[in-house]
């Protein structure tokens, strides 16, 4: 399948899950049924987030795959437009996905009893929970993730045949089944775990907050802080992609979403078309690094790694603020290098304006970080954070029916005591609250139009998680082959080989395993495979535990953005109208720093804001911190001006062969390279200044609007 190809199809995939329309379902009678069973996933998540329904940890997550399955197969049957005896065989996959869980459910204690020794029955379940999950995820992601973990379950089944190092002792066919289907091990582990807690929530707290109008402040910020700055278009799309990540579980969502609007608009300014696909990729898989949510991996890394959440999110601060200021200098620059002015200012909306009448929506935000970062868990801050935003939705509908401004200021306030009440009287207040507040708009002008959005957002919430709950299940396989044959180990050990003559091969040697395994898989499964293969042999290599994580979460990340399969390139590729591989090209120039800043928190873990590293222990901590943040961010100002060939005015060959040599040795972090590293600095930025001491930069061309060609 080429790239292409399979950009197409995750595009197709996506726009059914993303169709705003009645929770995007079709309104046949089979559409009908689905959105309601999407429905009534979200009511079964949100129960149990709230502790209304109370069921053994096996059996909510049995029942979260179990609807995984019931949604996925038709679901994607229906969107493609799969024949009539298709749909039969999508619901027949679709209803044994639910006998499946009901036999986890039934059969949960004796399950328990009988662990490891099966009875045939229980070997015939486990087949069919492999096989649907399998299925399923080959439907929505493609072959890639199935087929990596069909290799390890492979593994399993036939390692014994290979040669040393590599072979295990060999394990019966119901030994496999039972680790892989039943218990916490493989398909039903911490992954499926997450999502059925976790990351559900979130994604429906996105959900809530794209349909009460996030996506359009964000953007109306971004367009009014810098679209009428030079190269304002491509700065709306770095700020806006960004900002889209704090709410966002997946990269290639943002391309297709925030991209619609920001590519055509760099084009129309001026940007090259594979410019601006590269920038809209960068900028949107750079907002699966940046927090709170992180892509919702900041949840499974500080459960995998046994610490807290805001441990994990105080270290992806300073990396991911690094990260946005590189892509934003970088069309800084291209737009300088080419004459692109920003956008005509009188047009722009007021940044001010649009805080002011959206601010509201911001605060189901900050109460979600507020929460985090008070140690509550991110299941009770995600409970509250999509409760609180329910409230504004609803509340929103009943005020505007009440008559006169100060009944309204005490409507408000009187909701806002109630959900502040949380903190004496627990998630009870709020769900009361919203239960009065739903009663309320039955009766008021416009508030079952409120409450049909409310339902669609929860449909919508179900679907939009199906590729994240569907990854989680299936990577599974490959955690249980790991605790099963102990294979991540010889890795590790050969990994652990080279770090012992080279520290430097060995991070190149796993970083390109990063993008290897990364390559087409989405955010979530995509960490916890490099995680689980490569990040013990980092940490025996004395990485600290939590930046060899980051190390691996990162290169997989940017998987998305390398050739040949750039999934985030490809997406951007049709609204582009650009080739994917041109597209990738200029995505690693523009994400430059995403493959630096990881190398240097490895040698400086103060770019982590962690502690150790020979720098901290010579200069101390805070020191070392600054140091490490102006060291990068000079790095970051020479590359760009290497790669784009701009800074004051166009740069000469040997100016950017300097700059770039600068930039290297900065991040080298080997004995001697920083006063290299500075010496040459001084010398590329002194020579480009007085060679243009007596020009002024490009004089910026008037850019127009202008329509859109058929073709690129």
């Amino acid at each position: 399948m080429t790239n292409e190809t399979r950009a197409a199809k995750e595009a197709e995939v996506d726009a059914a899950i993303h169709d705003p329309t009645h929770g995007g379902f079709q309104p046949t009678v089979e559409g009908r049924i689905l959105f309601w069973i999407a429905v009534a996933f979200s009511l079964y998540q949100i129960a149990v987030a709230a502790h209304v329904v109370t069921l053994a940890s096996q059996v909510v997550r049995a029942f979260h795959v179990g609807f995984l399955i019931l949604l996925a197969f038709p679901l994607v049957a229906a969107a493609r437009g799969w024949s009539r005896p298709m749909r039969a065989v999508a619901w027949g996959f679709a209803l044994a996905g639910v006998a499946v869980a009901l036999y986890q459910y039934v059969e949960y204690e004796p399950l328990i009893l009988r662990a490891g020794f099966p009875l045939t029955r229980d070997i015939v379940f486990g087949v069919v929970a492999l096989a649907t999950v399998f299925a399923a995820a080959w439907i929505i992601m493609g072959p890639a993730l199935p087929i990596i973990s069909g290799l390890f379950l492979g593994y399993c089944l036939f390692g014994q045949y290979l040669p040393r190092p590599f072979n295990h002792r060999g394990y019966g066919f119901d030994q496999v089944i039972d680790h892989m289907a039943y218990g916490t091990e493989g398909i039903y582990g911490i992954p499926v775990y997450v999502s059925a807690t976790y990351i559900f929530l979130f994604i429906l707290f996105g959900s809530f907050l794209e349909r009460a109008g996030m996506i359009k402040l964000f953007t109306d910020v971004s367009l009014g802080l810098v679209g009428h700055a030079r190269g304002g278009a491509a700065k709306v799309s770095v700020i806006s992609s960004g900002l889209m990540g704090t709410i966002s579980g997946s990269g290639v969502a943002n391309v297709v979403t925030t991209g619609q609007f920001t590519i055509p608009l760099m084009k129309r300014f001026g940007y090259r078309a594979a410019f601006a696909g590269g920038v809209e990729a960068t900028s949107s898989m750079g907002g699966q690094i940046m927090p709170p949510v992180m892509g919702a991996v900041a949840f499974i890394m500080a459960e995998t790694l046994g610490i807290e959440y805001h441990e994990v999110v105080t270290a992806a601060i300073v990396p991911a603020l690094l990260y946005f200021a590189s892509a934003f200098w970088i069309v800084h620059l291209e737009a300088g290098k080419r004459g692109l002015l920003g956008l005509p200012k009188a047009e722009l909306p007021s940044p001010g304006n649009a805080v002011r009448k959206g601010w509201y929506l911001l605060l189901p935000l900050g109460a979600l970080v507020y929460l985090l970062f008070s140690g509550y868990t991110p299941l009770f801050a995600g409970t509250v954070g999509l409760s609180l935003t329910v409230l504004l939705i609803l509340g929103g509908t009943v005020a505007l029916g009440l008559p006169g401004q100060v009944l309204r200021i005490v409507f408000w306030v009187g909701l806002g005591l109630i959900a502040a009440s949380f903190f004496r009287y627990g998630i009870n207040a709020i769900l009361v609250a919203a239960a009065l507040l739903i009663l309320a708009n039955i009766f008021v002008a416009g508030g079952r139009d409120t409450l049909a959005a409310c339902r669609d957002s929860l449909a919508e919430g179900a679907k939009t998680a199906l590729p994240v709950g569907v990854a989680c299940a299936v990577v599974g396989v490959i955690i249980g082959t790991m605790t099963l044959t102990g294979v991540a180990n010889t890795f590790g050990q050969y990994i652990v080989s080279v770090g012992e003559t080279s520290l430097f091969l060995s991070l190149v040697l796993t970083m390109i395993t990063c993008l290897i395994l990364g390559m087409g898989i989405p955010t979530i499964p995509n960490y916890i495979i490099t995680s689980t293969i490569a990040g013990p042999a980092l940490l025996a290599l004395g990485v600290p535990l939590l930046v060899s994580h980051m190390f691996v979460f990162y290169f997989g990340i940017l998987a998305d953005l390398t050739p040949p399969v750039a999934l985030a390139c490809f997406a951007a590729a049709p609204i582009a109208r650009e080739n994917g591989l041109k597209i990738a090209g200029e995505a690693i120039k523009v994400a430059a720093a995403g493959f630096v800043i990881p190398f240097m928190a490895v040698y400086t873990p103060a770019l982590m804001l962690q502690d150790g590293g020979p720098l901290a222990e010579a200069i101390g901590y805070v020191p070392a911190v600054a140091y490490i943040i102006f060291k990068a961010g000079l790095s970051i100002v020479l590359w760009g001006a290497a790669v784009i060939g701009f800074l004051r005015a166009p740069m000469l060959v040997w100016e950017r062969v300097i700059a770039a040599a600068a930039a290297f040795t900065l991040i080298a972090a080997l004995p001697l390279t920083d006063e290299i590293g500075f010496a040459l600095a001084a010398l590329a930025l002194g020579l480009h200044w007085y060679r243009t001491r007596g020009l002024t930069a490009a004089a910026p061309r008037a850019t127009e609007p202008a329509d859109e060609s058929p073709a690129e």
